[in-house]
C-alpha cells in the first residue's frame, strides 16, 4: 500500500510538471566593442532592462507578456526581434558594425536571423534616399514590389519557424510597402525639388485608401502599421484642433477616447502631453485630467504628472522664476530683478540652434517696433562655456540688439530648469512686477506677439 501511494505521488508530480506553462524566453549574448552598460527589450507597455557585464556579455530570463515582435536596443542602435515563450536565443553583435554583424543561434534563431537580414537589405536599398525617392511613380512601386518579393521568397524558405511569426510577417510586409507608399509624395517633392508634386489617383491601392486602424495586434507587431496609424490619427486630430494650441481644451480632444487601440491611444497622449500640458494653455488642468483618465501606461502618467506639476506654478500671474548674475555682453552681470518695472521678453536660444537664428530678423523688427516702450528684450544664450567665444562673435557679427546675456550653466541653469525648458527657441513674457504673463509666449515671427505686447502695453 505504501509503495502504491508513493507511485501515485510520483505520477502526480510528473503530471504537474507537464502542466507547467513556460511564460518566459531566455536571451543571452555578447555585444562586442560597446561602452553600453545595459540593453533593453521593448514592445508597447513592456520594457525589460538587460544588464551587460564589463565584457559585453549578458544573460536574462524575460517574462514576455506574449509571443510577438520586440525591439532590442543597445545605446543608440536597435534591431527588431521575434520572441516566443520558451525560446532560448543567443545573439552576437559587434557595435562597430551593428546591423551587419547581428547573428543569432538557438531556439528562435531562424526568425531573428531573417529579421536582421531583412532590416539590413532594406537599409541598403534605401541608403541613397535621393536616388530612392527620386524614382518616378512606376519605378518606385516596382522597387517596393521587388523588395517585398525578395522577403517573401526568404520567408518561404525558412524552416522550423513559428507559424504565427510567418503569418504576421507576411502581413507586415504589406504594411511596410504601404508605409513607404505614404512617404513617397513628401519625400519625392523634397528630393526632386518639385514643391507642388502630387501623386496620381491610382498610386495608392484601394486597401490603403480605405484602411481603418483598429487592429491592436498589427499595431504591436508592425512598426509600419504603427507609423501609419499614428499619422492618420494625428492628421485627424490637428484638423480638429488647428494650429492654435494655446486655446485647445479637453473637449477639443474628446476623439482620443474613441481610439480603439489602447497602445495607440497611449502614444497619442504621450505625444500631445509634451506640448499641450503647458502653462500657456489656460485649459491645461482639464487636458491633464483627461489624459490621465485615458492612458494605461504608468510611465506616461508619471511623465504627464511631472509636467503638470511643473507648469501649474508657471501660469499667468504667478511670480516668475529668477535668473541671477548672467553675464551681459555689454559688460557686467544682469539679474531679472534689475529689470523690475519693465515688461521683459526673454528669448532662450543658442548659437547652434538653427530655428533660433531664423527668428533673429523677426526679433529685430519687433524690437524696432516697440523701441521706447516699457519693454526690455532679453536674449539668453544657453551655449556651453566652451562656446562662449562663438556666442560673443555672433552677437557682434550679427549686430544683435536688445540685452544679450549668457546663462550660467547652459541647460542646467536654474532659470532654464525652473521653466521646464527642454527645447529651444523658447520665449517668455514677464510683467513689470516680475509675474508671468506667458511662460510660452509667441515667437517674434508670429503676429500674435505684437498683439500680446500691444495689449499689455495698452498701445
Amino acid at each position: 500500500m505504501k509503495k502504491l501511494l508513493l507511485a501515485l505521488c510520483a505520477l502526480s508530480i510528473v503530471a504537474c510538471q507537464k502542466d507547467t506553462k513556460v511564460d518566459y524566453a531566455l536571451l543571452t549574448g555578447s555585444i562586442k566593442n560597446t561602452k553600453a552598460q545595459k540593453a533593453s527589450l521593448n514592445a508597447g507597455d513592456y520594457n525589460a532592462e538587460i544588464k551587460l557585464a564589463a565584457d559585453g556579455t549578458f544573460a536574462d530570463t524575460l517574462r514576455i507578456p506574449e509571443s510577438g515582435f520586440y525591439t532590442l536596443t543597445i545605446g543608440r542602435e536597435f534591431t527588431p526581434m521575434y520572441l516566443s515563450k520558451g525560446d532560448s536565443v543567443n545573439v552576437v553583435i559587434d557595435a562597430t558594425k551593428f546591423d551587419e554583424s547581428i547573428t543569432y543561434t538557438g531556439n528562435g534563431a531562424n526568425e531573428n536571423n531573417y529579421l536582421a537580414k531583412k532590416s539590413l537589405n532594406d537599409q541598403s536599398v534605401m541608403e541613397n534616399s535621393v536616388e530612392f525617392y527620386s524614382l518616378e511613380e512606376e519605378g518606385f512601386k516596382n522597387k517596393l514590389a521587388e523588395m517585398k518579393k525578395g522577403h517573401e521568397a526568404t520567408l518561404q524558405g525558412l524552416k522550423d519557424v513559428d507559424t504565427d511569426f510567418l503569418e504576421t510577417e507576411k502581413q507586415n510586409l504589406v504594411y511596410d510597402q504601404y508605409a513607404l507608399l505614404q512617404s513617397y509624395k513628401q519625400s519625392h517633392a523634397y528630393y526632386t525639388k518639385k514643391q507642388r508634386f502630387e501623386v496620381s489617383d491610382e498610386f495608392f491601392p484601394e486597401a490603403l485608401k480605405n484602411m481603418s486602424y483598429n487592429d491592436p495586434k498589427a499595431y504591436r507587431n508592425s512598426k509600419s502599421y504603427q507609423q501609419m496609424a499614428f499619422k492618420a490619427t494625428m492628421d485627424n486630430m490637428f484638423e480638429t484642433i488647428g494650429n492654435d494650441i494655446a486655446s485647445v481644451s479637453a473637449e477639443d480632444l474628446k476623439v482620443i477616447k474613441d481610439i480603439e487601440i489602447q497602445a495607440l491611444k497611449n502614444d497619442v497622449i504621450s505625444y500631445l502631453g509634451g506640448f499641450l500640458i503647458t502653462a500657456g494653455n489656460e485649459n491645461m488642468k482639464g487636458i491633464y485630467e483627461m489624459f490621465i483618465e485615458n492612458t494605461t501606461d504608468e510611465k506616461i502618467k508619471t511623465s504627464l504628472t511631472e509636467t503638470f506639476d511643473l507648469n501649474k506654478i508657471l501660469v499667468k500671474g504667478n511670480p516668475s522664476p529668477q535668473f541671477v548674475n548672467y553675464e551681459n555682453h555689454k559688460g557686467g552681470e544682469t539679474s531679472l530683478s534689475d529689470l523690475k518695472g519693465k515688461y521683459v521678453y526673454v528669448d532662450v536660444w543658442a548659437t547652434w540652434c538653427a530655428p533660433c537664428k531664423r527668428e533673429i530678423p523677426f526679433l529685430k523688427e519687433v524690437e524696432k517696433k516697440f523701441q521706447g516702450q516699457n519693454v526690455e528684450f532679453v536674449s539668453t544664450s544657453i551655449d556651453q562655456a566652451k562656446d562662449h567665444a562663438a556666442w560673443n562673435k555672433m552677437v557682434t557679427d550679427m549686430e544683435l540688439g536688445g540685452m544679450q546675456l549668457f546663462a550660467d550653466n547652459n541647460w542646467n541653469s536654474k532659470f532654464i530648469k525652473d521653466y521646464g525648458i527642454k527645447g529651444i527657441p523658447r520665449f517668455i513674457l514677464i510683467d513689470p512686477q516680475g509675474n508671468i504673463v506667458s511662460a510660452d509666449a509667441p515667437r517674434p515671427s508670429d503676429p500674435k506677439l505684437t498683439e500680446l505686447l500691444e495689449s499689455e502695453l495698452k498701445m
